[in-house]
């Protein structure tokens, strides 16, 4: 089979199976942080399908691209590619994974300036409400208490220095160690760099609605995230500690009612910290691991498995 062709199937079967296999297991909410690894290795599988695709399909379609593409190889391993089998349609193929690459590439890049234009509102919104004492330095102090009713907290990424800004209802409200677990809930987003995977989810998503693994993806790290960002809380201050902490930061919210609003993960959430099913062992937790990583490997495999191929009769 011709490669381009083989990674465009092996990329399609990745995209199709990834999202039910694992939408269908019990595990990841068991394991969240290597849920969020394996989602991450599959979608990186899929996008280097993709590229080497391009790359190889440009490489039988035009000379100059193939000179680069094989600068280095014999000419043997040139040939054992057959490139000019599939050199009619290869230059329609190569446009249009290019033109997908580029749409990529725009769609992150708009993610990026929309998340950098959102963090310094959100940082003059918190200099308005919260403005600088004389001497204070701008991301100065790293918590931040805002007067307000309604209990809340959040990390904001970003501008001087990174922030976490609680309301002055959230100290009203949370007793005890429950307000050293909302803190380490929201550092444990801050640690992991939760929000750079947020971005990259919502930016294939909304460049790519047609593709299912590409939503699936963004709502699973959304998913995923807050309960990654609880087992950080809870391993410092109890589950039951981080549950009531839940309950008392979204008790006003209407999540808990018969017909809960948008944040309706919150009862599911606080469910999974006083009722906890049991974590894999260390042994399954890194087989999973290290047979996610080997996923993007693949596409590499079966792109060079034909220059290597060639390379090893030329040496016999």
């Amino acid at each position: 089979m011709m490669v381009p062709l083989a990674l465009l199937v092996l990329g399609a079967l990745v995209a199709a199976l990834a999202p039910r296999v694992l939408t269908r297991s019990d595990w990841p909410d068991r394991e969240p942080v290597v849920a969020l690894w394996v989602w991450q290795c599959a979608v990186a599988a899929v996008l280097l399908c993709c590229l080497l695709a391009m790359a190889l399909s440009a490489a039988a379609a035009w000379e100059a691209v193939r000179g680069h593409v094989f600068a280095a190889a014999p000419h043997g391993v040139v040939e054992a590619y057959a490139l000019t089998v599939y050199a009619a349609w290869a230059a329609p193929l190569a446009l249009t994974l290019a033109g997908g690459a580029a749409w990529t590439a725009w769609m992150l890049s708009r993610e990026i300036r929309w998340a950098r234009a959102g963090r310094r509102r959100r940082h003059a919104e918190l200099l308005v409400r919260s403005p600088l004492l004389p001497g204070e330095e701008p991301g100065g102090d790293r918590l931040v208490v805002l007067e307000g009713d309604r209990p809340d907290a959040w990390w904001l990424p970003g501008g001087p220095a990174p922030q976490l800004v609680i309301t002055t209802g959230a100290l009203r409200r949370l007793k005890g160690s429950q307000l050293d677990a909302v803190l380490a809930h929201e550092q444990g987003h801050a640690r992991a760099r939760h929000h750079w995977l947020l971005h990259v989810s919502s930016a294939l998503a909304n460049g790519f609605p047609q593709v299912p693994v590409f939503a699936a993806f963004r709502d699973q790290v959304h998913h995923l995230v807050e309960l990654a960002a609880d087992d950080a809380a809870s391993r410092r201050f109890g589950r039951l500690t981080t549950a009531l902490a839940l309950v008392e930061l979204n008790e006003d919210r209407g999540v808990f009612g018969p017909c809960p609003s948008q944040l309706s993960q919150v009862p599911t959430r606080v469910q999974r910290l006083l009722a906890p099913a049991p974590r894999l062992t260390a042994a399954r937790r890194l087989r999973l691991t290290a047979v996610a990583s080997l996923v993007p490997a693949v596409p590499l495999l079966v792109t060079f498995m034909p220059g290597l191929s060639a390379l090893s009769r030329s040496g016999s």
